[in-house]
């Protein structure tokens, strides 16, 4: 290693090895709740996290709304109303599965989360008498002031109260410390034949151990990917909204052991980022999720009107979060970006049709012209409480003195957006691809199970909570039947070792940066992989990432296992990348709910290829097939065939903690 002031221990080359019940891959909120429901099984548990659990993943520094508690006392909708629209709303491409257990028990963790020192209510009456707010139990709703299934939470005190439950339950957490790949069984007859996961390699991120972690249950609960056809050497923690080291590294580990993807070819046009030219999300002038249902104002002042459902003007600011007369509920939040007519809530009028009015540019958002309670819970509490936007939105700001009651701010790009991106810059947001999983989170890799951002359609944090709990519990119950943890090659360890370390042996003068392979790989993916798609193009794109694999990765150079850290995230970015290549290859047709446009097949969603396609890696050859759109059944009755002792057990916890 190379010869300079690091703070910590050399310990690169040296291997630690330990074993447990139940692994935890992720100490997010997603990681945090399975290790919590393994750990309340009786299950030695040990968690794996690459920065610091009580401040780390997507929810780290807080969130502002719970999706679809549907079971609060206070909600006028049921879990299946919720779940079976979310399902429609995506055109089934979508997951069941996940979405009905955030709706079932989403409410159950948030009870979890209160138990555990978190805020979900308003205890100080700060609201006291806001329309938004029950006074009985002091909850307070967004969007949907009939139907209450969504709540405004302080979710940055969430994390903390996570990470003080673990330590109590004697969860071992392995903090600073990157999962890096599977241990997968590959003797012929165990597991039953299957392929079965056995644990997890990983590296300390300080001192560069290597680490092998034994277990007979795995749950992998790390991010989305992230960074793909974004990013921005100058300003990296502005490329994605995300946590700069939330990247994708699970879809990696999963595809390098042949676990299964799905809708993996779906990506959206970028909206979510400041990498380098557009402002930080929430940070400017809009009316969506964070700040809905904000008035906003023309040039001139001119007030822009709302419409429902069925374009009917609204009055007043209190009509914005009410239904339209004759519909039940509608959608907000969440993985829903653009609803449909059945669902689609009060929105202000399309831009172009602003501009046809006479509406005059700059577009503003102005808050002072609201209710002093909806002007205080959108500006003091959830842009106060959204992730990334406490410090550099929210503090930042009114350290500046920006005022909401005398301040407005200005919208940018097309619509309320910080910035109008190109159609070739994407992301991977709202219900994107990951994991394919069954009923129990299990993969098709026996042991290895999934949770939150790791599953296929994630949704937000009410998703990750309940999921991670689902998913944690299941894996008990799996490690309870099982006598000992299934077989490691140790040739194995040590190639994933050697791999692992290897950028510490190539010299400064002959190496490259991680930024480099990082913008190399995106500029690629645009070219290759955008807003259209063909074969010719998807198999150069290939072609190329796998130049960069030959040519590049080998040059890596880090002088730390902090480099080494950034150097194994964008070798999962390349692979994650050859992924989205691949499954945009397997479909031969476009699709609308996919945001997947091919030039060569340019025929939307034939009913020949309503299907999702799942795709694996086997030792190298890329093995598809076809999974019906409705694989997951009736959600109310497969959900309630698994999992009568959860509910028996959850009906009797609920009373003790409220």
């Amino acid at each position: 290693m190379t010869e300079y002031l690091w703070p910590y221990p050399n310990e690169a080359g040296q291997t630690e090895e330990t074993s447990c019940d139940v692994l935890v891959l992720g100490g997010g909120l997603a990681g945090c709740f399975a290790a919590i429901a393994a750990a309340r099984r009786g299950q030695s548990v040990i968690l794996v996290e690459k920065g610091a659990t009580e401040k780390s993943g997507s929810g780290g520094t807080g969130f502002d709304h719970w999706e679809s508690a549907c079971t609060n006392p206070c909600s006028k909708v049921t879990p299946e109303e919720i779940a079976w629209a979310y399902v429609r709303e995506q055109d089934w491409y979508s997951n069941g599965i996940g979405h009905y257990i955030e709706c079932r028990e989403g409410y159950d963790r948030l009870l979890d989360l209160e138990h555990f020192g978190g805020k979900i209510r308003d205890t100080e009456d700060e609201f006291k008498g806001a329309e938004f707010r029950d006074d009985e139990t002091k909850f307070m709703f967004a969007y949907d002031y009939r139907n209450r299934f969504t709540l405004r939470v302080w979710g940055s005190t969430f994390k903390p109260a996570l990470t003080r439950e673990l330590k109590r339950l004697g969860v071992r957490v392995y903090d600073r410390t990157e999962a890096t790949g599977l241990i997968v069984s590959r003797r012929e007859g165990g597991c039953g034949g299957k392929k079965c996961c056995g644990g997890a390699f990983a590296m300390d991120v300080h001192t560069g151990k290597f680490l092998i972690f034994r277990a007979k249950s795995t749950v992998m609960c790390m991010s989305r990917p992230a960074r793909v056809w974004l990013f921005n050497p100058d300003t990296v923690g502005l490329c994605e909204f995300r946590p700069l080291q939330s990247i994708g590294s699970g879809h990696a580990m999963g595809w390098r052991a042949g676990v299964e993807f799905a809708m993996m070819e779906k990506s959206v046009r970028a909206e979510f980022s400041a990498a380098g030219r557009s402002f930080p999300p929430y940070g400017t002038g809009n009316n969506h999720n964070t700040w809905y249902a904000a008035t906003m104002v023309d040039a001139r002042g001119v007030e822009i009107p709302y419409v429902d459902r069925d374009g009917r003007e609204l009055k007043t600011v209190s009509e914005r979060y009410y239904p339209a007369p004759g519909q039940k509920f509608f959608l907000k939040g969440g993985v829903i970006d653009n609803p449909k007519y059945e669902y689609r809530g009060p929105e202000t009028l399309d831009f172009d049709e602003l501009i046809r009015r006479g509406y005059q540019l700059p577009f503003y958002a102005d808050l002072s012209r609201m209710p002093e309670s909806e002007r205080r819970v959108i500006w003091g509490m959830m842009v106060g409480e959204e992730a990334k936007t406490k410090i550099p939105i929210y503090q930042n700001y009114t350290d500046r003195g920006f005022d909401p009651e005398k301040h407005m701010l200005q919208s940018y790009g097309t619509g309320w957006q910080s910035a109008n991106f190109l159609e070739q810059e994407r992301q991977f947001f709202g219900a994107p691809g990951g994991v394919m999983h069954d009923w129990d989170l299990q993969t098709n890799i026996d042991g290895l199970y999934v949770a939150g951002d790791e599953t296929f359609a994630s949704d937000c944090a009410g998703a990750a909570c309940s999921t991670g709990y689902y998913a944690g519990r299941k894996a008990a119950e799996s490690a309870s039947a099982i006598d000992s943890i299934p077989h490691m090659e140790r040739s194995d360890a040590e190639a994933e070792k050697k791999r692992l370390l290897a950028p510490l042996y190539v010299k400064e003068e002959d190496g490259i940066s991680w930024k480099e392979l990082n913008m190399a790989v995106s500029k690629a993916m645009q070219n290759y992989c955008g807003g259209v798609r063909c074969e010719a193009l998807l198999m150069e794109g290939l072609d190329l990432l796998g130049r960069f694999e030959q040519e590049m990765v080998p040059r890596l150079y880090g002088a730390n296992p902090h480099d080494l850290m950034r150097i194994h995230e964008v070798m999962d970015i390349l692979t994650v990348s050859q992924i989205v290549l691949h499954a945009s290859l397997a479909r031969k047709c476009s699709s609308e709910p996919l945001f997947f446009r091919r030039s060569d097949y340019p025929e939307m969603d034939p009913p020949q290829m309503r299907h999702h396609i799942l795709l694996c890696n086997q030792d190298g050859e890329i093995k598809t097939r076809e999974l019906s759109l409705d694989y997951f059944g009736d959600l109310k009755t497969e959900y309630e065939r698994r999992n009568a002792d959860y509910m028996k057990e959850e009906a009797g916890g609920r009373k003790e903690w409220q």
